[in-house]
C-alpha cells in the first residue's frame, strides 16, 4: 500500500539542490507537494514540471524566507488553507559560509546562518507540530549534514548550526513519538549542489570530498522518501562516512592531529610565518 501518494509534504529550500530534487521525488510519488523558498521563479518552474509528471501530484508554491517567523507562519497557513493537514515536513532550507571565524561577517555570515539553519528548522517544526499532534501522525525529516557529527576548520558556524539541529532533532524525536510522529535526521557528506559556489570556499590545499564519495542531490532525495516509508533516527550517506564519525567520537586526538597538520597549518602557513 503506497503511504506517500496523496500525502501533504512541505519541502523548504525547494528552489535548488537537495530541496528541488526532494520535491521532484515526492512529486513522482504522487504527493501534494508544498514548495517553499525565496526564489519564487524557480519554484514556479519546478511546479510546472511536477504538474506535468502525470502522477496525480499537486503543487502549492509559497514564497518564504525561513529566517522570518511571519513567513513561516504564512507557509503553514497557506498549506492548511489548501489541504487542511500536514503529513510530512522536510526541513531542508539552509546555507553555509565557510571561512576562518575571524573573517566571517558577524551578521550576514554568523547570525544569518543561525537564523536559517537553526531557527528556521525549529520555528517551522514548531508551527507544523500542533497539526501533526492533532492528526496523531506525521513525519519530520531534518537535514543535518556530516558537519553535524564531525566539525572541521572553516566550518565553525555551519557545524555549530548542524550540531544544534542534531540535538534538537534527537530531543524532539523523544518528545513526539507517542503521538505517532517520526523524526529522522539525514547526514550526507559532499553533495553536488550550489552549496559550494555560495559558501565562499578558498583553499590552498584544494582539500575536498573524494569524487567516489560525492553524492548527487537525487540520491539524497531518494533517501528522504525512503525515510518516510521506513523511518529511522539517523541516516549517514554514503555509509563510509560512518567510519569518520566513529573515529571523531573514539579517536578524537587522531582526527585533531591529522586535521591540524594536513589542513589547518598548510592553509594558514603564510599567516603563521608572518607572525
Amino acid at each position: 500500500m503506497d503511504i506517500i501518494k496523496g500525502k501533504v509534504v512541505i519541502v523548504t529550500g525547494a528552489s535548488s539542490g537537495i530541496g528541488e530534487a526532494t520535491a521532484r521525488q515526492f512529486g513522482r510519488e504522487g504527493a501534494k507537494v508544498v514548495l517553499a523558498a525565496r526564489r519564487v521563479d524557480k519554484l514556479e518552474s519546478l511546479a510546472q514540471e511536477i504538474n506535468g509528471m502525470g502522477t496525480g501530484a499537486e503543487v502549492l508554491v509559497v514564497q518564504a524566507d525561513l529566517s522570518k517567523l511571519e513567513d513561516i507562519q504564512f507557509l503553514i497557513k497557506q498549506t492548511l488553507d489548501k489541504y487542511s493537514r500536514i503529513d510530512i515536513l522536510v526541513n531542508n532550507a539552509g546555507f553555509g559560509r565557510l571561512d576562518w571565524l575571524e573573517n566571517l561577517d558577524p551578521v550576514k555570515d554568523i547570525q544569518g546562518q543561525f537564523d536559517v539553519n537553526v531557527m528556521g528548522v525549529i520555528q517551522t517544526t514548531r508551527q507544523a507540530l500542533p497539526i501533526m499532534i492533532k492528526q496523531r501522525s506525521g513525519s519530520i525529516i531534518n537535514m543535518c549534514s556530516m558537519a553535524g557529527l564531525v566539525a572541521t576548520p572553516t566550518y565553525s558556524i555551519y557545524a555549530a548550526c548542524k550540531h544544534a539541529v542534531h540535538g534538537f532533532s534527537e530531543a524532539l524525536r523523544r518528545e513526539v513519538k507517542p503521538w505517532g510522529i517520526d523524526v529522522s535526521m539525514v547526514y550526507p557528506g559532499g553533495v553536488i549542489t550550489e552549496f559550494a559556489s555560495h559558501a565562499g570556499i578558498k583553499r590552498k590545499t584544494k582539500a575536498t570530498t573524494p569524487k567516489f564519495m560525492l553524492l548527487t542531490a537525487e540520491q539524497v532525495a531518494e533517501a528522504m522518501v525512503r525515510l518516510v516509508r521506513r523511518p529511522k533516527s539517523m541516516w549517514i550517506i554514503p555509509w563510509l562516512w560512518s567510519f569518520t564519525a566513529w573515529m571523531n567520537r573514539n579517536l578524537n586526538w587522531l582526527v585533531d592531529y591529522t586535521t591540524i597538520n594536513r589542513f589547518t597549518i598548510p592553509e594558514r602557513e603564510e599567516e603563521l610565518n608572518a607572525k
